[in-house]
């Protein structure tokens, strides 16, 4: 078989799968620049709705969390801190088994006290019933 002969079937073959395209689409094979114009602008808008719907919630989003953080300030300022010497005055508690005593915390946020003692904890591989800490004093 000739490189010549193998162009015509080639060729036949795909002048069969054209008109049996052409009989399946209702002879719509082809697309004119407006339809191509009309698909390309619609994909756009699409995209371009999707992108600013997607940054309307998330500027919805930061402004309730803002907000939450913004009444939830105010009520944490105005809760009175425990005097030490109230604390001095009370009756030992009974600690928990494995407790190695309370913490005095000053200037500090508790959740950062105990972050601060779960990096100590584990940069010295002990377990945290096992270490003492008097108190957290953050420095300014």
């Amino acid at each position: 078989m000739s490189i010549a002969m193998a162009e015509e079937v080639i060729n036949e073959v795909a002048a069969e799968a054209t008109q049996a395209a052409a009989q399946a689409t209702g002879d719509r094979l082809t697309l004119n620049i407006g339809e191509n114009l009309l698909d390309a602008v619609l994909g756009y808008l699409v995209v371009f709705i999707g992108l600013t719907l997607l940054m309307a919630v998330v500027i919805a989003v930061g402004k309730i969390m803002t907000a939450k953080a913004k009444k939830s300030a105010p009520a944490a300022e105005s809760a009175p801190a425990p005097a030490p010497a109230a604390a001095a005055q009370t009756a030992p508690k009974k600690l928990a088994p494995g407790s190695a005593g309370d913490v005095k915390i000053y200037d500090t946020d508790p959740r950062d006290a105990a972050m601060i003692m779960a990096i100590v904890a584990e940069k010295l591989q002990k377990p945290l019933n096992e270490l003492r800490f008097v108190s957290i004093k953050e420095v300014k």
